[in-house]
């Protein structure tokens, strides 16, 4: 089930296809200021799960059918889920977005 929603499409009027990601809600309990879930059956926790070229609306339904409860997050067709080519990561736009939660701790 969807708890939360973070959109990081720049297209975001863009609705037809677009790239998705699952993880579990309570990922977001290190981020500052986040609301905090708590913790999940292990047996059924989803730690990352992806579609590509979906659209928007098949990625809320799949999303909102997950085992456990999760941050959905939108990206753009082609990004998100994937190294951009010109990128000098070594990890997706996603990770390199999820990574900076932390903050300087």
């Amino acid at each position: 089930m969807i708890w939360n929603i973070i959109d990081r499409r720049n297209r975001q009027h863009r609705w037809e296809r677009v790239n998705a990601i699952i993880e579990a809600v309570e990922h977001d309990n290190s981020c500052v200021d986040a609301d905090q879930a708590p913790d999940q059956d292990v047996q059924t926790i989803i730690d990352y799960a992806q579609r590509e070229d979906v659209s928007l609306r098949e990625a809320v339904d799949w999303a909102q059918a997950a085992a456990c409860n999760v941050t959905l997050y939108l990206y753009d067709l082609g990004a998100g889920t994937t190294v951009p080519e010109q990128s000098q990561s070594n990890g997706t736009a996603h990770f390199d977005a999820v990574a900076d939660r932390f903050g300087d701790a």
